[in-house]
């Protein structure tokens, strides 16, 4: 687990606990030697995370469509910066080279980027974690409807477990080190007997 995608938001968010907290899990990356993988912007959260880490000469790598360099909110000062046709390819691009992922506080591309690895996941296309960094109890609505969903019958229960979330970097990333894929034949056998009731 040496390549850590972050996903979080262009934004700042209007309480200051986010930036702090940014700064605590780039802190933490550091700590442990990780590589950081993410957007590749200099806007938001995003800058937070990149510039710790780039100050304390961590290598930090970005993926962003050329119609967001374009608009100028590139990172110019990154380790690597792949620049791509498109937000799909971004977003691929990010799982692909990533090892596991952190989603902290964000919008609708952080909702898209995590409910992304999540089905990659529980379909086995890819074995790889991701925690949700719970700052402010930020995540915690799309964990009560990740519940629902178990209790209503369109989650499984298995799938469930794999989804980490924590408020404290280093626990966070303990709960990540600690994943393990899901067998598919399992579940999938069992979605097949319950459509034949």
């Amino acid at each position: 687990m040496k390549k850590i995608c972050v996903f979080c938001g262009s934004s700042m968010g209007y309480d200051e606990i986010y930036k702090r907290k940014a700064l605590a899990l780039a802190d933490y990356l550091i700590e442990k030697g990780h590589l950081l993988v993410y957007g590749g912007a200099n806007v938001g959260l995003m800058k937070i995370i990149a510039d710790r880490m780039l100050e304390a000469g961590s290598e930090v790598i970005g993926v962003m469509p050329q119609y967001l360099v374009d608009k100028e909110v590139a990172h110019n000062g990154l380790t690597k910066l792949h620049i791509v046709e498109s937000m799909a390819t971004r977003k691929n691009l990010l799982i692909d080279i990533s090892d596991a992922f952190v989603a902290m506080p964000g919008g609708f591309g952080t909702l898209d980027e995590l409910a992304e690895v999540l089905v990659l996941d529980q379909l086995q296309i890819i074995s790889k974690p991701l925690g949700l960094y719970n700052v402010k109890g930020y995540f915690d609505q799309l964990i009560r409807f990740i519940d629902l969903g178990v209790s209503e019958g369109f989650v499984r229960g298995e799938h469930r477990k794999n989804v980490f979330s924590h408020d404290d970097p280093k626990e966070l990333c303990d709960l990540l080190a600690s994943y393990k894929p899901i067998e598919m034949t399992k579940w999938l056998k069992e979605i097949k007997t319950e459509s034949l009731l």
